[in-house]
C-alpha cells in the first residue's frame, strides 16, 4: 500500500485547541495509554471532519484499528460539542456585528439504516441540515445542532429559536433566495418584525 503527505485547510491553532481538549478529558479521566498522542489523536480527527477522510484509510495512515479511528473522531466531537457557543451566548457578539449572514446548508453523511428523514430532495441526496450565522466576513459566528437532511431552512430556523433570537437582537440580516425564488430566512426575519432582512441574489 502507497502512503503519501497530504495538508489540511485549518490553522495550527486550531490543531493545539483540540489537542488540549484531548489532553483534559485523558487527564480527568484517568486514562490509560493510548496509541495516539493528544496532537496525533486531535489531527486524525480533524482529517476526518475537515477533509472527509474515510476510517479505513486515517486507521492506514495513523497505523491504528477502524475502530480506534472511528472511536478517536467520536470522541474529539464529544469534546468540540461541549465547548461549543450556544445561540443565546453568541448572540452577544452578533448584535455587535454590523450585519449578519443567516443561511442554511446540508453537510453530507452517508446512508442510515433510517434513511428516509436524512434523504433531502432539494439536494438529491442525503446529509444533515446545518443553520450558519456568519459575520460581514463570512467567518462563522455560530452553527446550528444537525436536524435530518429533508428539513426546510425555515422550520430548522425555528426549531433551533434563530427567528426569536434575530428578532431580539434587531440585527440587519442577509439570506440568499431558495431555488423557486423565495427567501426563505429573508421573508422569516422579515415576519418576524425585524423588518431588516435583506435578500441576495
Amino acid at each position: 500500500m502507497l502512503s503519501y503527505p497530504s495538508t489540511i485547510p485549518l490553522s495550527s491553532r486550531t490543531l493545539n485547541h483540540l489537542a488540549d481538549l484531548i489532553r483534559q478529558h485523558r487527564s480527568q479521566h484517568r486514562s490509560r495509554w493510548r496509541r495516539l498522542a493528544p496532537g496525533r489523536q486531535a489531527l486524525l480527527a480533524l482529517a476526518h471532519l475537515r477533509n472527509g477522510d474515510t476510517y479505513t484509510r486515517l486507521a492506514a495512515g495513523f497505523a491504528v484499528g477502524v475502530a480506534t479511528a472511528w472511536r478517536y473522531v467520536q470522541e474529539a466531537i464529544v469534546l468540540l460539542a461541549a465547548v461549543a457557543e450556544d445561540l443565546v451566548t453568541a448572540m452577544r457578539r452578533i448584535r455587535r456585528l454590523a450585519y449578519a449572514i443567516l443561511d442554511g446548508t446540508l453537510i453530507p453523511i452517508d446512508r442510515v439504516a433510517d434513511q428516509k428523514p436524512y434523504c433531502s430532495g432539494k439536494h438529491k441526496r442525503h446529509g444533515v441540515n446545518v443553520q450558519v450565522i456568519a459575520d460581514a466576513a463570512g467567518r462563522l459566528v455560530w452553527a446550528s445542532p444537525a436536524l435530518p437532511g429533508s428539513a426546510h431552512d425555515l422550520t430548522a430556523a425555528r426549531v433551533h429559536g434563530i427567528i426569536d433570537a434575530l428578532t431580539s437582537a434587531d440585527v440587519m440580516t442577509f439570506a440568499d433566495k431558495t431555488s423557486d425564488g423565495r427567501s426563505c430566512q429573508a421573508a422569516m426575519v422579515a415576519a418576524a418584525g425585524i423588518g431588516k432582512a435583506v435578500v441576495s441574489r
